[in-house]
């Protein structure tokens, strides 16, 4: 098995957690619970907004209600969050449970720090009900590590009226989208808000039959991933019809949009509730991305529960893990909209996968390329991020700066 590198340069203690992941006997296990008493089960993640923390407490005390032995320690880690887990679980204090980005999960996965989790799912459990993809992101060797408790895919974001302004008809081809994002761009407006960055464009650079990322090592200066990537750098600099947020005082996508400065955005679930909050007069809808080269494709962003492998507490952390991610758990979590279920019936039961703006995101979830590639995906991002940049202001050639950046980022790969 692989060693992360943040894993080996703990030296002596990472031997040390070593010996007590493989001194975390079933004898132990079985005590927890022993004469009655009651087991605390530590669940750790990072903070939301004040609704998801209401419904994430409802949901646990729902569960506590039902496992009356079973008590949970809620663990709420603000910032640098995978910093703060590594550490504490090569300090063999890490959460029994706890959050892990489907970005990460290669990562850390590699290092034996996780529970597999599949002796401990029963029938009732139904894996089935999961969204493919999104269960697949959390599966290495034919192990599963987590199961996904939300998600969010790409959906493209309209603003009606601009539209029916200029006469265009939603865009279901990207050849469609890039003549809508010409007749779309006016007096100060713009057709596209574009995020300029691998995990909004991951979808995007595959879709021509290329590889991002091939055998865990960075391939993005491939010819069809540069073909493939090439109109959303003409979009910026040719049509002139393509727009960074930045560029127009503006964070973020649905900040972009809900400002009316670009006609059309490529967003998650997040940008409901924001522009409801914050940008409530604004008319808009949602469908499902522009097919390229005849294929449906999307991004989606997912977010498992795990369990720390030294946890001497497995029986009732699986309870916890399993009423999280189960039909009536997930039902709680996911019931304001904040965060879309895994879950298909729970989706069909709450009415997102029929919903006016949500139901192109929960179509998109079973097809989706989950952003999840391969433990050494942060290297890759960051080296495509900063040349990609260079190519979309006009600084450089497309082709240019992503050959500099693949051979950056393979150079750092190499010397792990």
């Amino acid at each position: 098995m692989k060693t992360k590198k943040w894993l080996a340069g703990f030296g002596v203690a990472s031997m040390l957690f070593t010996g007590a992941l493989a001194g975390c006997s079933s004898d132990e296990t079985s005590k927890e619970g022993a004469d009655g008493e009651k087991v605390e089960v530590t669940l750790a993640g990072w903070g939301g907004n004040p609704t998801e923390e209401k419904l994430l407490k409802q949901t646990i005390e729902d569960f506590e209600a039902k496992h009356p032995k079973i008590d949970v320690k809620l663990e709420v880690i603000t910032e640098q969050y995978m910093d703060v887990i590594k550490t504490r679980l090569i300090g063999g204090e890490g959460p029994d449970v706890f959050y892990l980005d489907a970005f990460e999960a290669p990562g850390l996965i590699e290092t034996g720090v996780i529970e597999p989790l599949d002796e401990y799912v029963t029938e009732d459990f139904d894996v089935e009900d999961f969204e493919k993809p999104l269960l697949e992101a959390f599966i290495s060797e034919d192990k599963t590590y987590g199961f996904p408790k939300d998600y969010s895919t790409l959906a493209l974001f309209y603003n009606k009226k601009m539209l029916a302004d200029a006469g265009v008809e939603v865009p279901k081809t990207w050849e469609e989208f890039r003549e809508a994002s010409k007749k779309l761009t006016k007096d100060g407006q713009y057709g596209f808000g574009v995020a300029p960055e691998l995990a909004r464009q991951y979808w995007v650079a595959e879709s021509l039959g290329g590889d991002v990322v091939k055998e865990d090592k960075a391939n993005f200066a491939s010819d069809e991933v540069v073909e493939a990537l090439k109109p959303v750098i003409d979009m910026h600099n040719v049509d002139k019809s393509a727009v960074e947020a930045k560029e127009v005082g503006a964070t973020w996508g649905g900040e972009i949009f809900g400002q009316q400065k670009a006609a059309m955005v490529i967003e998650g679930n997040w940008a409901i509730p924001f522009l409801a909050d914050t940008f409530p007069d604004v008319e808009y809808g949602t469908a499902e991305l522009p097919a390229i080269n005849g294929e449906k494709s999307t991004m989606a962003y997912s977010v498992a529960y795990v369990m720390n492998a030294a946890s001497e507490k497995k029986e009732a952390s699986w309870e916890l893990l399993s009423y999280l991610t189960g039909k009536e758990g997930m039902e709680t979590w996911t019931s304001k909209g904040y965060a879309l279920p895994t879950r298909k019936s729970v989706a069909e039961k709450l009415g997102y996968d029929k919903d006016e703006l949500r139901g192109p995101l929960v179509a998109g979830a079973s097809y989706a390329t989950v952003w999840s590639e391969g433990s050494n995906l942060p290297i890759i991002v960051n080296n495509f991020n900063n040349q990609f940049m260079s190519a979309f202001l006009g600084d450089r050639p497309l082709e240019e700066a992503l050959k500099e950046a693949e051979k950056q980022a393979n150079s750092e790969i190499d010397s792990k």
